[in-house]
């Protein structure tokens, strides 16, 4: 297997205060040596895993968490079941306390089953981390979510919103796949999914060429990222990322923004929406409606309405919180 040579471009005079600039406009991934090295619970992490265990349970509000266990067999590998009628894990509820627990409690040295706690919305789980933990963002509006457990392998998948992922405690790898590789990952369902994303059927750690002879080209693509406890990556919307937590305990902070305004939706209902309304049309009606998509949507230009009047032109010239909310509720009324 050709190995990856590519290289994300690196950042080194970063803090929490004064994220690059270049990132709010990046579309290429960037690594951001240190960015978070300077938060308290990367320095309790340093000195040991348990103190940076003991640190975050000082903030803890004891609600159950949503927790993924996965068999030692599984290597750590969340994924779906042998027949896709379900998935190699079990979804727990268990308070952060408890978590901790198991995962303090197994053998470092052997193979140990899975504990992954996933996306868990920080200000609503542990209120008071970021006055102590956190970046500037310049103001703009973020998700803010942690991720625990010990050595796990999150299947390549992408997400809508800009992410930063903070390495807080242990080692993470992270392989990077640009959008265009979509047709080289062997993406498997879309509404059925281990954690809401589609995800790529191939195993990055340990991709069989044979099954999935077009995952060479995508990793040719690809970049191999190592982060340690204090840096951080920018991936930009739509690449997908495999995600690797190397260590026996591991803690990830990530913050998600959008370029375009939480009103405006999700693009993922819009193509399901569309697979469901177009898909089983005959192919003359799939071209005409390819043709509406590109005129409307991938190539709309404002010279293509003015033969309307302006104040007739309704979502043609534009949508605004209010006009998201009018087209909203006219939708669910259709789909009724």
């Amino acid at each position: 297997m050709k190995p990856t040579i590519k290289r994300v471009a690196e950042t080194v005079s970063c803090s929490a205060g004064t994220v690059p600039t270049q990132v709010f406009s990046s579309a290429e991934p960037l690594i951001l040596k240190g960015l978070i090295e300077e938060w308290p619970m990367v320095n309790k992490g340093r000195e040991s895993a348990i103190l940076a265990a003991e640190y975050i349970a000082r903030f803890d509000r004891n609600i159950p968490l949503t927790v993924y266990e996965g068999k030692p067999e599984n290597k750590g590998r969340i994924f779906y079941n042998d027949d896709f009628t379900g998935f190699n894990f079990e979804r727990t509820r268990k308070t952060l306390e408890q978590v901790l627990g198991k995962l303090f409690a197994l053998e470092p040295s052997e193979i140990n089953p899975t504990y992954y706690v996933g996306s868990t919305m920080i200000d609503h789980w542990l209120p008071g981390f970021r006055s102590e933990n956190d970046i500037d963002l310049d103001g703009r509006e973020s998700l803010v979510s942690i991720w625990m457990g010990n050595q796990s392998r999150i299947a390549a998948h992408y997400d809508f919103p800009n992410n930063i992922a903070c390495c807080v405690a242990g080692r993470r790898t992270v392989t990077l796949f640009p959008p265009d590789q979509a047709d080289n990952l062997y993406v498997g369902p879309l509404e059925f999914t281990p954690s809401g994303q589609p995800i790529s059927l191939v195993d990055s750690s340990e991709p069989d060429i044979d099954q999935f002879p077009k995952y060479q080209q995508a990793l040719d693509s690809s970049y191999r990222i190592e982060l340690e406890a204090g840096d951080a990556l920018f991936i930009p919307s739509m690449w997908w990322h495999h995600i690797e937590a190397k260590s026996d305990f591991n803690v990830l902070v990530n913050y998600w923004w959008r370029s375009t305004p939480s009103y405006l939706g999700s693009p993922m209902n819009a193509l399901h929406h569309t697979i469901m309304s177009l898909s089983g049309l005959p192919l003359e009606q799939r071209e005409v409606w390819r043709d509406i998509f590109e005129k409307y949507v991938f190539s709309a230009d404002a010279a293509d309405t003015e033969h309307i009047p302006e104040h007739a032109r309704g979502i043609l010239s534009g949508v605004d919180e209010s006009s998201a909310k009018a087209i909203r509720a006219q939708l669910v009324k259709f789909l009724k």
